[in-house]
């Protein structure tokens, strides 16, 4: 049986630390974030605005010093992109800690700031939002975990709701409504499990069996037959995976296929992106899978507007910097003094972002519009574009 896994684990090995700090954002929730108000800062839009940046300068962290970098290497790019709007665009350490995110952010506010774009952390954002809402400034942090939304904060990352919906919305159009959910029994996986089963509720699909594991090799080794038998005993038309490139996903785009649950005869889909890193579209579980991703188009041309401006490619959440900068530009060119209030941050119509249309909800988490593809001979083929706009196809 584990003739098997040496090419899993030698895909795994490549991928662990490309994908190292893509979920950072998703730390252990503290709580909900900040209190009930975020009314937010008045402006005058006629003035330079200041904006605070939270990153993680000086972190002790590998890999964290190059990812503050880059947000704000992109965040300042979306500051020289903006027309009509003055944006005094102040950026501060906050070493990945949550004290000094705090403090940072105190400091922020004592200088005039008038919202935070930042921190990274989710202990760090909730911080963060606590400290500054008596002084009823919002956050805008950069965080996917929905958990420590509402009140002042707001998180830009992509939620697994988000992407759950989509994608279970897609499979119920295409009549793949009966679904086995396979997640890791740690933080990750039981909110991506959560995701998936909401998703099913809203859409009309139906869970017809869900298959834990231990986040370890011989936790998805022991998963492996009960999956191939939840999904047969179950008549199951689809296999939901929450595992990313850097966990389990390698070994299960192998050894089920192996074990006689063919992508052929039921769908694959994923919770994860499948197409990054590049080695993930080698494995040969994903080919005919499903799984959600940004507007192709924008996100190449900031990658190559990025790199033109910095001479690297931009890290794979970088481009958060960018939005929160083009929402908050968006809603002071409105003219508006009240436009960084909570209801102008959750104006319906949404901001136009790096990775295409995207907009704040009430409750402190994002909508993002996402397309829907699939793996054919090693290369993504979209089935369904990502909406260009709220209201239509896609949402």
């Amino acid at each position: 049986m584990f003739a098997v896994l040496p090419f899993a684990r030698k895909v795994l090995t490549r991928l662990i630390a490309l994908f190292a700090l893509v979920w950072v954002a998703a730390c252990e929730p503290v709580g909900m974030g900040g209190m009930a108000g975020g009314s937010g800062q008045s402006i005058d839009p006629g003035a330079p605005v200041a904006v605070a940046l939270l990153v993680p300068h000086g972190s002790s962290e590998s890999g964290e010093a190059a990812l503050a970098r880059d947000i704000e290497a992109a965040a300042k790019m979306a500051v020289a992109d903006l027309s009509g709007v003055q944006i005094d665009l102040r950026v501060y350490g906050t070493a990945g800690q949550p004290g000094q995110a705090q403090q940072a952010a105190l400091n922020a506010v004592s200088d005039g700031a008038k919202i935070i774009i930042g921190p990274l952390h989710a202990e760090s954002a909730n911080a963060v939002a606590l400290a500054v809402a008596p002084s009823n400034v919002n956050v805008l942090a950069f965080s996917n975990n929905p958990t420590i939304a509402g009140g002042n904060l707001f998180v830009l990352g992509q939620t697994f709701e988000n992407t759950a919906d989509r994608l279970v919305r897609y499979a119920a159009r295409e009549g793949k409504d009966r679904i086995v959910t396979v997640y890791s029994n740690n933080l990750a996986g039981q909110l991506g499990q959560q995701a998936i089963a909401k998703a099913a509720a809203n859409a009309g699909a139906q869970i017809v069996g869900e298959v834990g594991y231990d986040f370890s090799q011989d936790g998805v080794v022991d998963a492996v037959p009960r999956v191939t038998e939840t999904a047969n005993s179950t008549s199951a038309e689809a296999i939901f995976l929450t595992a990313n490139s850097a966990g389990a996903l390698p070994l299960f785009a192998q050894m089920l296929p192996e074990n006689g649950l063919s992508p052929e005869m039921t769908q694959y889909i994923g919770l994860a992106r499948w197409d990054t890193p590049a080695q993930t579209l080698e494995l040969p579980g994903v080919q005919g899978g499903w799984f959600a991703l940004p507007d192709r188009g924008k996100a190449q041309r900031f990658k190559a507007r990025f790199a033109q401006r910095t001479g690297n490619e931009p890290h794979p959440i970088a481009g958060l910097g960018y939005d929160g900068i083009a929402a908050v530009g968006a809603l002071i060119k409105t003219g508006k003094r009240d436009a960084l209030s909570r209801s102008g941050l959750t104006q319906s119509a949404g901001f136009q972002g790096v990775d295409g249309v995207f907009r704040l909800r009430p409750d402190g988490t994002n909508q993002r519009g996402l397309a829907v593809g699939t793996v054919r001979d090693g290369r993504v083929v979209i089935l369904d574009p990502a909406p260009q706009g709220f209201g239509g196809a896609g949402f």
